[in-house]
């Protein structure tokens, strides 16, 4: 039992520093040829948006509002792969269950 507790402990602690790290990182998804771009913490959490003045078309609002969300699921698909690579390792590849987000 005690041994099962001292494993418990240092999967929390890679835990934690999985998360330390992915809160550090930062991860850019574009869209539109590099036309909108966001940047997204390794958490998830959009930090930045930047849209080239080329993208502006005040006809076409439609598809500026599709590159911006195009880059932002660009940058979440690669922060979902930037997690897992963090959090693999530390969780053993439990993954669902932990109340991490995104496992």
């Amino acid at each position: 039992m005690q041994q099962l507790m001292k494993q418990a402990q240092k999967m929390q602690q890679q835990v934690a520093q999985a998360q330390a790290e992915l809160a550090a990182a930062e991860v850019t998804g574009s869209a539109g040829g590099g036309l909108v771009s966001v940047v997204m913490t390794g958490l998830g959490e959009v930090s930045s948006v930047r849209i080239d003045p080329k993208a502006v078309d005040p006809e076409d609002v439609e598809s500026l509002e599709d590159l911006v969300l195009a880059a932002i699921r660009n940058a979440a698909e690669s922060q979902r792969e930037l997690a897992e690579a963090k959090m693999g390792p530390a969780t053993g590849g439990l993954g669902g269950g932990l109340g991490i987000p995104g496992f």
